[in-house]
């Protein structure tokens, strides 16, 4: 079977320093018609587990953990004995969300995530959270962003974990340097491709974006 990227929205809220906001999140299924992984398990796991089906899902991946990407992690994972990854920096976020679950494995940075005859390799890029992470899957010319990268510029960073200047490194030095043509699979909104997104760099450092 063919590797293959599936794409579900979910619907909840984003909390963070005293505030909640609306939100709709993409969740991303990536492999084929016997196993998968599920890149951020927002808000539905009902609806996630259905999208799912009867194929074997190989990981749950966060790529950061405020709550709008990882509140249905582990309802995920105790349907379906996945385990849920996600990187250590960003443990004082999830915190918040899951104090009585931990995560049961650590994502590290060059780490390569398997599934479907294709390999995902973990980025870290900080900036938005302290261990947000993209994955790159060469394959199918696609990276999966979380809140790092969107159309039209980098995550928010007005908020507590998040960093302006630290955000523009990552993408600058870990996202802009793969081909152009890669198409950015983002935690909210519509895609782009990293060429699209290259030229307005010094745009978003100008305006502090």
């Amino acid at each position: 079977m063919t590797a293959r990227i599936e794409h579900l929205v979910t619907s909840g809220t984003f909390s963070l320093d005293g505030g909640t906001w609306d939100v709709d999140n993409n969740v991303w299924i990536v492999g084929d018609d016997t196993e998968v992984v599920v890149i951020d398990a927002a808000h539905d796991a009902e609806a996630i587990a259905a999208a799912v089906g009867g194929r074997t899902l190989r990981a749950v991946v966060c790529t950061h953990a405020h709550n709008d990407h990882i509140d249905a992690a582990p309802a995920l994972a105790e349907r379906t004995g996945a385990p849920v990854l996600l990187h250590p920096d960003d443990l004082p976020l999830w915190k918040q969300t899951h104090p009585e679950r931990a995560p049961d494995a650590e994502l590290a940075d060059g780490q390569g995530i398997s599934v479907a005859g294709i390999e995902l390799t973990v980025l870290h890029t900080p900036g938005h959270a302290p261990g947000a992470v993209c994955l790159y899957a060469p394959a199918l010319t696609a990276l999966f962003s979380g809140d790092t990268l969107f159309r039209g510029g980098p995550g928010a960073t007005g908020r507590s974990y998040s960093h302006f200047p630290t955000i523009v490194e990552s993408i600058r030095d870990r996202l802009l340097t793969l081909p152009g043509d890669t198409v950015v699979h983002t935690g909210h909104g519509e895609t782009t491709t990293l060429g699209a997104e290259a030229p307005h760099l010094q745009e978003w450092i100008d305006r502090g974006f």
